[in-house]
């Protein structure tokens, strides 16, 4: 009964019918995320201000139905399944303000703008965006603030949080708060921007960000660096790092995703390396040319089979995109496909590595490592195929055996892709009883009737890892 009455309200709020979306159609197409599980919404809105989200938040906290925020869905943790019901709340539609100051050096953009896009607007005015997840040309920036995503740059330049300096918000309450500015320096209070960024949308709904934009670097090199034994590959990523020179991007790739990406789209890749290693350095072309020569000793006293130089753009976009077409590339293999980005100390990358290659042969499962080595933010990624249930129980296991290595090293459960219902059960483990109990509180004071983005972080009692869709 609280739904229908919750409808009938929603319309009043938004007159355009085509932005309520009812037919069991339109919902199906809202019940899944790029990770694993399918939960059917109620009703689907499509807000465009921020006065619809908060007169539909405060409708929600009448009738106490849950509401998911959602961008484009390509979130790898379930961060927007509605697994309670309720109402999925789209703010993939809301894309109408993407404005370059820069004079001030910031983006003030909508929830719903794709994060490629305020690059390509910033480097139009001699500036960049740095942040740049995989999914940067469909994922909303929206999504990109819940998640606090990464990407390659994240090494040198940090990841979401880092840019981030001002938002508009409206609360479980329906409430609208600004927080921060578009002041770089801001101390007055608790840092509620910070605080936002990174709660998976489980605090409030972000309905315009303010961004940092950084200078256009003068130019950029691209090196590969070949090993015969991915260990030496880790090894030569922290010499890299500890010698000094600090890369905009270094990326690995074992053999698996090498062989992979050369079947799905011949590059000229060594598949017959363990591992190999790209490095990108950026700033000013002669300080460039002395790191070129610096890395290239660095990788070789590493027992590096062969450090390649790119000679133009070209051939450095084509080695980076060997690099994105992994994902696509694997499940080529088998169509399930686990992803995962614990992240360890960058001292400890060497350490990971082996026990990644203990995990694989014990479970006896097709795990492919890549990902940001260069800050320990690696992708242990395994492919298999979800209608066999024993290889599936086997991968469950080896999943949190790999939770297990990245905590014990002093790493993180995620260094990106967020905690959202796959990692809830292991978040005690990396925070302890009182750690975990204080981010409860936190959600308790902001959301007392829990219906913003309910069942994500925290795991319902006797929870546990499940890789299937039903």
């Amino acid at each position: 009964m609280a739904l229908i009455e919750y409808l009938n309200s929603v319309q009043k709020i938004i007159s355009d019918s085509k932005r309520v979306l009812t037919e069991k159609v339109d919902l199906y197409s809202y019940s899944f995320d790029a990770s694993f599980g399918k939960y059917l919404p109620d009703l689907v809105v499509q807000p465009k201000s921020v006065q619809e989200v908060a007169e539909l938040m405060k409708l929600a906290n009448r009738y106490e139905i849950p509401i998911y925020p959602r961008g484009q869905g390509t979130s790898l943790s379930g961060g927007p399944l509605p697994v309670k019901g309720g109402i999925v709340l789209d703010l993939s539609q809301w894309d109408t303000k993407l404005d370059i100051d820069a004079e001030d050096m910031v983006a003030v953009v909508s929830p719903g703008v794709l994060t490629a896009d305020i690059n390509h607007a910033a480097m139009e005015k001699g500036f960049i965006y740095p942040p740049d997840p995989s999914s940067s040309n469909v994922s909303t920036i929206g999504g990109n603030l819940a998640e606090n995503s990464g990407g390659p740059r994240g090494l040198k330049y940090g990841v979401t949080k880092d840019y981030v300096i001002g938002l508009e918000v409206v609360t479980p309450e329906g409430e609208i708060i600004r927080t921060g500015g578009r002041t770089v320096k801001n101390v007055t209070g608790y840092d509620l921007t910070k605080l936002m960024v990174g709660s998976e949308g489980t605090l409030g709904i972000i309905t315009e960000a303010i961004l940092r934009l950084y200078p256009k670097p003068q130019a950029t090199r691209t090196l590969m660096a070949i090993f015969d034994d991915i260990v030496d590959s880790g090894k030569a990523i922290t010499s890299i790092l500890g010698s000094g020179i600090l890369p905009s991007k270094l990326e690995m790739m074992d053999n698996a995703s090498i062989r992979a990406v050369e079947a799905y789209e011949p590059l000229g890749l060594p598949v017959e390396a363990e591992a190999l290693i790209l490095i990108e350095l950026d700033g000013h072309p002669a300080a460039i040319d002395d790191e070129i020569t610096q890395v290239h000793d660095v990788c070789t006293a590493a027992d590096a089979k062969e450090v390649k130089v790119a000679q133009d753009d070209k051939e450095a976009s084509g080695l980076w995109k060997a690099r994105k077409l992994v994902s696509p590339a694997i499940v080529r293999e088998k169509p399930t496909k686990i992803s995962e980005d614990a992240t360890v100390p960058r001292s400890k990358i060497p350490e990971m590595f082996q026990r990644l290659k203990e995990i694989k042969e014990r479970y006896e499962i097709d795990l492919v490592v890549f990902g940001h080595a260069g800050d320990g933010n690696l992708h242990p990624n395994i492919i298999a195929d979800k209608r066999n249930q024993e290889e599936m129980r086997r991968v469950e296991q080896a999943v949190e055996e790999i939770f297990k290595a990245a905590i014990e090293l002093g790493g993180t459960l995620s260094g990106e892709h967020g905690i959202g219902t796959l990692k809830a059960p292991f978040m005690e483990m990396e925070l302890g009883e009182v750690g975990l109990d204080m981010m409860k509180r936190i959600k308790q004071s902001w959301d007392p009737k829990n219906i913003l983005n309910p069942g994500k972080i925290f795991a319902e009692p006797g929870q546990k890892l499940v890789l299937t869709d039903d």
